[in-house]
């Protein structure tokens, strides 16, 4: 443990009184501090000027990042038939109908993605209260709820990452890994943060993009200068 606090320190003081920084000098000081044994996420975190309590001021969406996540993504999909045919062609990793909804309910929940089709929403939303909070309920607006089953699976896997706005009117997500090259980070996060700022929902008064941040999974976050992130 002392060695971790160690590093912990270390990177904190790496860290120290740097702030607003562009994305590629945040990107480099992140991955020239990362010293975790695994490959660390790199993890962008938005401070937005709405309040989610209000319905004309919910953000949500979905964006394919250039360079994808570095992550594997187990997806699971509810269809029936042929569509359900299409899905596990496409590399699904779970299909089913009641049974799929059984096994949700049992409390076994080991996918990253839930798609459906659309005549399989009565039995999809009877598990709002358990998909609901761990965002995982599919949705028309972020393009889980749909036919093209194969699609949508092939965009989860390949890269694609939604996005939804927390009661303090902060985004979290992962961007990419620290092995990525600066380049590719660079232009996942720039892209992130333009598909949410194309999000700004009708009801957000004044400044919308706030404060946009950067750190690795075990590492210290930094400030990273809004015109940079937004490639203004």
């Amino acid at each position: 443990m002392a060695k971790q606090g160690k590093r912990l320190r270390a990177a904190h003081e790496a860290f120290a009184g740097k702030e607003n920084l562009s994305v590629e000098d945040a990107v480099t000081l992140i991955k020239g501090n990362s010293n975790a044994k695994f490959d660390e996420t790199v993890e962008v975190a938005m401070n937005l000027g709405v309040d989610p309590r209000h319905a004309d001021q919910m953000v949500r969406g979905v964006v394919n990042l250039p360079n994808g996540t570095g992550k594997t993504v187990r997806v699971a999909v509810f269809a029936r038939g042929p569509k359900a045919d299409e899905a596990k062609e496409a590399g699904a990793d779970i299909v089913g109908a009641e049974d799929l909804m059984e096994s949700i309910q049992s409390g076994k929940i080991d996918f990253d993605r839930c798609i459906a089709t659309p005549d399989m929403m009565p039995l999809v939303g009877r598990l709002g209260k358990i998909l609901g909070p761990r965002n995982l309920m599919p949705n028309p607006k972020v393009g889980t709820v749909t036919m093209d089953v194969a699609q949508a699976v092939n965009s989860a896997k390949g890269g694609q990452v939604q996005f939804k706005v927390e009661k303090a009117g902060v985004i979290h997500a992962g961007v990419g890994k620290v092995s990525f090259d600066a380049e590719k980070l660079a232009e996942n996060i720039r892209a992130f943060v333009d598909a949410v700022a194309k999000a700004k929902p009708t009801g957000a008064k004044g400044a919308y993009l706030r404060k946009v941040s950067l750190s690795s999974t075990m590492g210290p976050g930094v400030s990273v200068d809004l015109a940079s992130a937004t490639g203004n």
